[in-house]
């Protein structure tokens, strides 16, 4: 299955059966908003902190998820997740809840790809049958956490983005109907030297672009192989820096079929300077908005690279860089 350096192809191209995707009210109010299954009014979502708000989020995608496939809890055999807050206490607590073998992951917001890819990989190899993988974010929890409690009312500069408040999962199955991961590129860690957490896209834009790279020389492929290349949450700021890397790398994408999960999932005049990030940004609008055109026929093959920036309140307080990585999914589907 491995082909170059970091990539993996999935013979059987194993099937997405099913998603579940829940967001917060900011989310509902965007362009997406038809493609979500659960929108919240309220950003508690019901419950006494964020983070217990996170959590529930988290549990009720699960819960999506496994009805629409048409599965019952036990069925599921894996489940791979992971968050951005401090030791991926959501997905942990949610796992607990599934009551279903768990293997954490962190890979910050390239976690959604991250798990769909080594979901690929455990179907594939027949490690497992049924599994559900995927990620969240909740706006104020991660706030509090990497920056500023919101209620603080910090101003941000022009290139800050605005943490999504949502959770996607997605069911994986060796057989059935619905898209399917046809191919996986795994990205390698980059650290331009940027250091401003306030600035994202920036510190994330080569990641994406290395993974990129990486994917289609792998694969021996072209970006018109595509019909739609989606990155995770590079915003605006970003993505128009991946679109100028990849020139220099003779890897000009067209740009009606390259665009960015954080700068569609809001409209122009929601105040979000930059655009979405967050894990919960990839996660609801790959499983969301960009599954749901396929299974209308309106994109049969796609690529999807989660982005996703590895520090720490931690590395940030003693003034590192910050590390990025980027994971690539390819998906495809044939009615």
């Amino acid at each position: 299955m491995l082909k170059g350096h970091q990539s993996w192809v999935f013979p059987s191209k194993p099937v997405i059966l099913s998603t579940g995707t829940v967001v917060g009210p900011f989310e509902g109010k965007g362009p997406l908003a038809e493609d979500f299954d659960l929108i919240h009014g309220d950003l508690w979502v019901g419950q006494d902190s964020y983070e217990k708000a996170e959590k529930k989020m988290l549990e009720e995608a699960c819960e999506i998820a496994v009805k629409k496939a048409g599965l019952q809890k036990q069925d599921i055999q894996f489940f791979l997740g992971g968050d951005l807050l401090n030791q991926i206490i959501s997905c942990s607590f949610a796992a607990r809840t599934m009551a279903t073998p768990y293997l954490g992951l962190f890979g910050a917001c390239s976690t959604s790809m991250e798990g769909l890819a080594l979901g690929a990989l455990l179907v594939e190899s027949k490690a497992a049958k049924y599994l559900i993988c995927g990620t969240a974010s909740h706006n104020a929890a991660v706030e509090k956490q990497f920056r500023y409690p919101t209620e603080y009312g910090a101003q941000k500069p022009p290139t800050a983005q605005w943490t999504v408040t949502g959770a996607g999962m997605a069911v994986l199955g060796p057989q059935g109907q619905g898209p399917r991961v046809i191919s996986a590129t795994i990205g390698r860690v980059v650290d331009m030297g940027i250091s401003d957490p306030f600035n994202m896209g920036s510190a994330m834009a080569p990641a994406a672009v290395d993974t990129l790279t990486a994917h289609f020389r792998d694969l021996d492929l072209s970006p018109s192989d595509y019909d739609l290349i989606a990155t995770g949450d590079l915003g605006r700021v970003g993505h128009q820096i991946a679109s100028d890397l990849l020139i220099k790398h003779n890897l000009e994408i067209p740009e009606e079929i390259f665009t960015d999960c954080g700068m569609l999932i809001y409209q122009p005049d929601q105040p979000v300077m930059a655009g979405g990030s967050g894990c919960g940004c990839s996660a609801v609008v790959s499983y969301g908005h960009i599954l749901n055109k396929m299974k209308k026929g309106e994109l049969k093959k796609v690529l999807l690279i989660a982005t996703g920036a590895l520090l720490s309140p931690l590395s940030y307080q003693q003034k590192e860089s910050i590390p990025c990585i980027a994971h690539a999914v390819a998906i495809e589907h044939i009615q």
